[in-house]
C-alpha cells in the first residue's frame, strides 16, 4: 500500500477503533487447529504446508517437557507482507514481527493442537505509538490470517479460540504487568523492559552480530536445574539496523511448563499434568541487535515483564513463588553474551 493510501487508511481506521477492539478481550494465544493426526504426523504437515506458503519459516525447535508427558514443537516465522508494512517503524519494535506457532499433546487424550501467539496482541503492544497503528494492526491481522491458512491444510478442525491472557487492547497499549505484579515489572513498558546488555559503534552492527550470535552458540547446555547455556532457534535479518536471535534451553523451557501448569485444573490429568505446554508459543526468548544513530544496541527484555506478558494467567501465586526466575534467565543471556559464563 502506498503511503497516500496508506494514511487515508490510518484516518478512516482511527475513527473506526473505538468500536471494534476497545472494549473487548484479546487472547495472547490464539488456539487455531485441532488435529486429527498424530504429533509427529501433524508436525510433518505443518512443516509441509510452511513451505508451500508465503510465510518464511526461520528455525524451530524441539521442546524438552517434564516427565516427557507432552510433546511440543515451535517454529519461528515471518512474514515478508507484514515487515514491508513495518518497514518504517523503529528497529525496536522488530520483535512485533516475528511469528511464533507450536504444536503441542494436550488433555486427557493427548490430543495435537496448534496455536500461535497472537501478532494483533503483538502489534497492540509493540506499536501504540506509532502515527500508522491502525495500519499495522491490520497488518498483523493478515500476518495471522496467513498462519491460520497455512495450517488448515492439516487434517482436522480449524479452531479460532482465544487464549488467556486475555487483555483489552488499551491494556496492552500500555502494557507494564499486570495487577500488584505490576512492581516486579518495575512498572516497565517494553521499551524501557529492553535492558542494554552491551554498546558498540553503529559502524560496528555487523561484527557486534557476529560476536553475539559465536557468543551464544559456544557454551555447553545444562540440564533444567540451571540457567547455564543458550541453544540459537532462529536469528532473523530482515532490515539493516535490526537482527534478532530466538534462544531458548531446558531451564526456560521447564519453568515456563511447571510455573503456569502449577494452578491450573482445566485439561490437566494423570495423563497430562502440564497444560502450561499450551503456552509455548512465547518461546523463544529473545535479544535484539539494533543500530540507533550512531550506536549499536544488544538488548534483552526483562524476563519478569515477557513472563506477565505471556504467563499471567499462572496466577500471582505462581509469580511471587518463582520470584529469583525471570532475574537467573536475564543474568544467564546477559553472561552468555559477554563470554561470563
Amino acid at each position: 500500500m502506498s503511503r497516500p493510501w496508506r494514511v487515508a487508511f490510518t484516518l478512516t481506521a482511527l475513527l473506526l477503533a473505538p468500536l471494534t477492539f476497545a472494549a473487548d478481550k484479546i487472547g495472547t494465544f490464539e488456539t487455531i487447529h485441532e488435529s486429527s493426526l498424530s504429533f509427529t504426523e501433524t508436525t510433518a504437515a505443518v512443516e509441509a504446508a510452511l513451505a508451500t506458503s508465503d510465510l518464511t519459516l526461520h528455525g524451530a525447535h524441539d521442546v524438552r517437557l517434564p516427565d516427557d508427558k507432552h510433546r511440543a514443537k515451535i517454529y519461528v516465522l515471518t512474514s515478508p507482507t507484514y515487515v514491508q508494512a513495518a518497514k518504517a517503524e523503529p528497529p525496536r519494535t522488530f520483535s512485533a514481527q516475528v511469528l511464533r506457532i507450536a504444536v503441542y499433546t494436550w488433555g486427557n487424550e493427548l490430543k495435537t493442537y496448534i496455536n500461535m501467539a497472537n501478532p494483533t496482541a503483538q502489534a497492540m503492544v509493540f506499536y501504540a505509538d506509532s502515527v500508522d497503528y491502525p495500519w499495522l494492526i491490520e497488518s498483523a491481522g493478515r500476518a495471522a490470517d496467513e498462519i491460520r491458512t497455512a495450517v488448515s491444510a492439516v487434517p482436522g478442525v480449524a479452531m479460532r479460540s482465544p487464549a488467556e491472557p486475555l487483555r483489552t487492547e488499551k491494556h496492552y497499549n500500555k502494557y507494564k504487568g499486570d495487577g500488584p505484579a505490576r512492581m516486579m515489572a518495575k512498572f516497565r513498558t517494553w521499551e524501557k523492559s529492553q535492558l542494554l546488555i552491551e554498546m558498540d559503534l553503529a559502524d560496528n552492527f555487523d561484527e557486534v552480530v557476529e560476536r553475539v550470535v559465536a557468543a551464544l552458540a559456544s557454551g555447553p547446555v545444562a540440564d533444567a536445574s540451571a540457567t547455564t547455556g543458550w541453544e540459537i532457534v532462529a536469528t532473523i535479518r530482515q532490515r539493516d539496523d535490526a537482527v534478532y536471535v530466538g534462544l531458548t534451553n531446558p531451564f526456560i523451557e521447564d519453568k515456563m511448563v511447571s510455573i503456569n501448569s502449577r494452578f491450573r485444573k482445566e485439561g490437566k490429568s494423570e495423563a497430562a499434568p502440564y497444560p502450561g505446554v499450551d503456552h509455548l508459543a512465547a518461546l523463544p526468548t529473545e535479544i535484539l541487535i539494533v543500530k540507533e544513530g550512531n550506536e549499536t544496541l544488544v538488548l534483552h527484555y526483562g524476563q519478569m515483564w515477557r513472563m506477565q506478558l505471556y504467563f499471567w494467567d499462572s496466577g500471582y501465586r505462581a509469580f511471587t513463588a518463582n520470584m529469583g526466575v525471570p532475574g537467573a534467565i536475564a543474568n544467564s543471556i546477559s553472561s552468555a553474551v559477554l563470554n561470563e559464563q
